[in-house]
């Protein structure tokens, strides 16, 4: 049996385009009520963004399986997502990928999907609290990398955290008007393949971001 209001978010994803069969199995499987606030568990079956503390929300459900199905995932890869939230994509990823590196800056948040994704039996996925601008190189390289928040530009030592011909998907604008751009690492530039879709992401803080207040 399918977790409730997993259809629902099913059906939003084909409906945008989504076609992997394995990103949709894994919406299918994964329990989002166990990712966002018990306050708003009645809506873990809308396709909508949803508040999850700290000023920041979880994206909704079918922009989140769009950018996944662009990285174009094997069960061999290892991913790098720049900001965890309380870990449902991070759960999502870690259906598809050999390991999941996942970064939060704000330590509750890290600590709450740490705690969400044991409770969903997961343990290739690892959250670390850091400056997700700076990737993580002790974990690099990366077969694809995911961000969650927007910036006018790809931070660069994300792009060196790359292999070569691995994908970035990324908001890339301001806060207001970011454009989800899917890119390729070739000879150690990114070359944009794609424009997913217009979306209003969080803005990406950090040394190579917007600047923390």
């Amino acid at each position: 049996m399918k977790p409730a209001g997993t259809k629902a978010l099913v059906r939003a994803a084909r409906r945008v385009g989504v076609i992997d069969s394995r990103v949709l199995d894994a919406l299918a499987t994964v329990r989002r009520a166990h990712f966002v606030p018990t306050e708003s568990s009645n809506d873990v079956a809308c396709d909508c963004a949803i508040p999850i503390g700290w000023s920041q929300t979880t994206s909704q459900p079918s922009l989140v399986a769009l950018m996944i199905e662009a990285l174009e995932l094997t069960p061999q890869d290892t991913v790098l997502e720049i900001g965890t939230g309380r870990g449902y994509q991070t759960a999502l990823l870690a259906r598809l990928a050999l390991r999941v590196v996942s970064v939060e800056r704000i330590p509750e948040l890290a600590q709450i999907a740490r705690a969400n994704l044991r409770g969903e039996g997961i343990t290739n996925a690892q959250v670390v609290v850091a400056d997700g601008t700076l990737g993580v190189p002790d974990s690099a390289p990366f077969d694809a990398i995911v961000v969650s928040a927007a910036f006018v530009r790809v931070p660069p030592p994300l792009v060196a955290q790359l292999t070569e011909r691995a994908r970035l998907v990324m908001p890339v604008g301001d806060d207001q008007t970011a454009l989800v751009k899917v890119l390729e690492k070739r000879d150690d530039a990114l070359v944009e393949l794609m424009v997913l879709c217009g979306a209003r992401f969080v803005p990406l803080l950090g040394v190579n971001g917007y600047e923390i207040d």
